[in-house]
C-alpha cells in the first residue's frame, strides 16, 4: 500500500469518518472477515479513545501524529499483522488481556471453556467441598482461562480458588502474569513453567482441569489463513501430524489427578472430535464424552467428568 493510495498519508481533510470509510474498504478487499471493525480498534488506538468515542467525533480531523501512527497500523494489518498485536491487547471475557507475538490471541470459542467451567463449580457449590476448590489450566498462554475463571469463581462458589496456570513458554507466563496482576486476581493464580500435568504430583487432588492446548495438526495448519499461520505463535496452535498428540497424553494425565467427580474441561478442534471421543472412552476413567458446540455449531469444547467407578477398560 503506497502512501499515495493512504488517506492518512495525504494533506486532504480526512476526517475521522472518511478514515473510517477508506480502511474498512481496503480491509475488505485485503479478506477482512470484520473490517468496519478492524478500522474502528485501530483508528480507536491512534487517537487514544474507545471505540464509541470515534462515533462523536466523524467530523474531526485527526492531527499529523495520530494519522501517521493510524497509518502505520493499517499497512503492517494489510501485510497481515493481527489487529490484536498492533493494539497490543484482546478483550476475553469482558476483560482486557495484553498480548504479544509470544502468547495466541484470545478467541470468543474459548470463552465456552471458562462457562463450562464455572457451571462446574456451581454444581461443587452444592456439595459442599467446604474448601476452595483447586483447578488448573494448562497452557495458558494469555492467563485468559484461568484469569476469567479467577475473576467470577466467587460468585459461583462462595470459597473461591486455589488455580495454578502451567505453560512450557516462559515469555508466555510472562504474558499472563501481568495480566493477572492487571485484573486483580494475581494472588489467585499460581504460574508454573511445565509441559502440561507432568510437573504436578500424580494424585487425585484437583477439581477442575482446564484446557486450550495445541490441537492444530500439521496439515491444518497449513491450510490457516496467513495473519493466524505467519504471525501468531506455532508452538501454540501445532499438536502434530494428528492434532490429538498433546490431548491425549492431558486425559492420561488428568484421570490420575482429579478427584473422583473431578471435571476435564478441553477446547479442540472439530475436525478431531471423533477421534478425542474414542481417546476418552479407551481411557475408562471417565464418564461418556460431552460435547459442547460453538455459535458455527460445531463440537469445540470436551467436558467429561473423572469417574467415581472406573470401567473395564480403566488403566486404574
Amino acid at each position: 500500500m503506497s502512501e499515495q493510495t493512504n488517506p492518512a498519508a495525504t494533506s486532504d481533510a480526512w476526517t475521522v469518518i472518511r478514515l473510517l470509510k477508506w480502511t474498512t474498504d481496503f480491509f475488505r478487499k485485503r479478506g477482512s472477515e470484520s473490517p468496519r471493525l478492524e478500522a474502528e480498534v485501530l483508528l480507536a488506538h491512534a487517537l487514544n479513545c474507545t471505540r464509541i468515542e470515534l462515533y462523536t467525533a466523524f467530523g474531526t480531523e485527526p492531527n499529523s501524529a495520530q494519522k501517521d501512527s493510524f497509518r502505520d497500523m493499517v499497512k503492517r494489518r494489510g501485510d497481515g499483522v493481527p489487529v490484536a498485536y498492533l493494539v497490543g491487547y484482546r478483550e476475553f471475557y469482558s476483560l482486557r488481556l495484553d498480548v504479544n507475538p509470544a502468547v495466541l490471541i484470545p478467541r470468543p470459542e474459548t470463552e465456552h471453556v471458562v462457562i463450562e467451567a464455572l457451571d462446574r463449580a456451581k454444581a461443587f457449590a452444592q456439595i459442599p467441598l467446604d474448601r476452595p476448590l483447586r483447578i488448573v489450566d494448562v497452557g495458558t498462554g494469555s492467563g485468559a482461562i484461568a484469569i476469567a475463571v479467577a475473576k467470577h469463581i466467587a460468585t459461583v462458589y462462595p470459597a473461591g480458588a486455589e488455580i495454578t496456570a502451567i505453560d512450557v513458554s516462559p515469555d508466555a507466563l510472562a504474558v499472563a502474569e501481568k495480566n493477572a496482576q492487571s485484573n486483580g486476581v494475581a494472588d489467585q493464580i499460581r504460574f508454573q513453567v511445565g509441559n502440561l500435568l507432568a510437573t504436578l504430583p500424580c494424585e487425585p487432588s484437583l477439581d477442575l482441569v482446564l484446557s486450550n492446548p495445541p490441537y492444530v495438526s500439521e496439515a491444518e495448519f497449513a491450510e490457516l489463513s496467513p495473519t493466524v499461520r505467519d504471525h501468531e505463535p506455532k508452538l501454540a496452535l501445532v499438536s502434530g501430524k494428528q492434532g490429538t498428540e498433546l490431548i491425549q497424553p492431558l486425559v492420561d494425565q488428568a484421570a490420575q489427578r482429579l478427584h473422583p467427580g473431578g471435571q476435564l474441561i478441553v477446547e479442540l478442534s472439530p475436525m478431531i472430535a471423533d477421534a478425542v471421543a474414542k481417546i476418552v472412552t479407551d481411557d475408562g476413567r471417565y464418564s461418556p464424552p460431552k460435547f459442547i458446540k460453538d455459535l458455527a455449531g460445531h463440537r469445540r469444547i470436551l467436558s467429561v467428568t473423572r469417574s467415581i467407578t472406573p470401567t473395564s477398560s480403566s488403566r486404574g
